[in-house]
């Protein structure tokens, strides 16, 4: 992720805010990310930590953040622990942090090298009952590599087993829900990148394109602006579009078919989200335009539907109940049908079947806690209705990333075309 300047207010009002619902005498240690390999001496490019970032705003491995809110001397009550460079660091690796530049862009004072570490915790373990340790604990999580985090956590149960351990994930998420106007902002950048992408896309695409070419003209868009992909992008043109996780993005796009479009920016360690479909040649068919109003008509109510005091549940059955209707009205099952579905497999999700929203913001997929967790102003969130007919080879989904405020909800993505006279109009003027 590139670093992009922000605000050090951010984190150290992230700080405050965790401090405040822990609980009295107790303290917190968050680690960050480990750099993970590939194959022989490969490794992945590197991703921050969601929580110390947060926190501390610092995007680099082997990072700690230590928070004793009651100790004793002020500059102990927030310490941030770095890799210590040298030399040979910055002639294989490039530029580390300083602990100045480190201490500016925090807005944390105390800034140590990683080898004061095991002196401090050592104290810190002595002088404290309540340690709050951190882990991932999103309900779709799977964790399957040991994370520098678990290992911290295995360390502490091991040599300090007296100890009150207690989960930080469920304070973190508490808080992560609710996002400042910092935040908002720099998802705001995020949603604009990803729409000067697709602007790019409607222009360049034509038939006997392949999907890749497609995923090209995001990236070029994405990385020009310091942006990246928020997640891996779904290209999926023909009966692809059917297939809700499709990654191969390597057909060639066939006149006549449309190519769904799930891909979003990140910038500034803040994701977007967006899902477009598109008709390869510039036009709708009949029956693609037929299908495509209908889930715009359900996007439209599922936003209205977006209102503090609602849950994601209370959501999905709304826009279950709204796709239902359209389902009738496109033939795909009748009223008698209907009638004598099973309750445990309603037919609607037949054609419909994934979420309708998740909260968005430094993880494509924030977490939540508990899910059962209502609304709130300050929630960003995704409206993605969808109707996939397989028997007819294709699939239509849209996509917006939303904020909901005091006043209701605003499309972060208004600016991005999603009517289909618009978007045929844009490609017709690209050809």
């Amino acid at each position: 992720m590139k670093y992009i300047p922000t605000d050090p207010i951010l984190f150290i009002q992230n700080r405050e805010r965790l401090v405040r619902l822990m609980l009295p005498g107790s303290a917190a240690i968050i680690n960050s990310n480990d750099i993970m390999p590939t194959n022989a001496d490969g490794s992945m490019r590197y991703h921050q930590n969601s929580d110390i970032y947060y926190l501390a705003g610092v995007n680099q491995e082997e990072t700690i953040l230590l928070l004793w809110p009651d100790h004793p001397d002020p500059d102990m009550r927030e310490v941030l622990f770095l890799r210590e460079t040298n030399e040979h660091l910055i002639i294989w690796e490039g530029y580390k942090y300083t602990q100045k530049e480190a201490s500016r862009i925090s807005g944390i004072k105390n800034v140590r090298w990683l080898s004061d570490f095991p002196a401090i915790f050592r104290h810190l373990m002595c002088e404290k009952d309540d340690i709050y340790l951190n882990s991932n604990e999103h309900y779709r999580a799977a964790n399957e590599v040991q994370t520098r985090e678990m290992r911290f956590v295995k360390r502490c149960q091991q040599e300090y087993p007296l100890h009150r351990y207690h989960r930080l994930a469920r304070l973190m998420y508490q808080l992560r829900a609710i996002k400042s106007p910092v935040e908002v902002e720099l998802i705001r950048k995020a949603c604009e990148i990803t729409g000067a992408g697709f602007r790019r896309v409607l222009k360049n695409l034509k038939p006997n394109m392949n999907e890749a070419e497609i995923e090209a003209d995001f990236a070029y868009e994405f990385i020009r602006n310091k942006g990246i992909f928020s997640y891996e992008p779904i290209i999926a043109s023909g009966s692809n579009s059917c297939v809700l996780h499709y990654l191969q993005n390597d057909k060639v796009c066939k006149d006549g078919e449309i190519v769904l479009l799930d891909v979003g920016a990140g910038y500034g360690n803040y994701m977007a989200d967006m899902t477009r479909t598109i008709p390869v040649s510039g036009r709708f068919s009949r029956r693609q335009r037929e299908v495509y109003e209908a889930v715009l008509r359900v996007y439209h109510l599922t936003i209205g539907a977006m209102q503090p005091g609602l849950t994601i549940g209370d959501l999905r059955s709304a826009t279950e109940s709204f796709i239902e209707e359209e389902c009738l009205k496109l033939g795909l099952f009748t009223e008698s049908e209907l009638n004598e579905e099973n309750s445990t497999a309603p037919l609607v999700r037949k054609y419909f079947m994934h979420g309708v929203s998740h909260s968005i913001g430094l993880d494509v997929h924030d977490p939540i806690y508990p899910l059962s967790q209502k609304i709130e102003p300050g929630w960003v969130l995704t409206c993605e209705p969808g109707i996939y007919i397989r028997e007819e080879g294709f699939g239509i989904r849209l996509e917006n990333t939303i904020y909901v405020g005091v006043n209701g909800p605003e499309n972060l993505m208004k600016d991005i075309p999603i009517e289909a006279d618009e978007i045929e109009e844009i490609m017709s003027s690209g050809k």
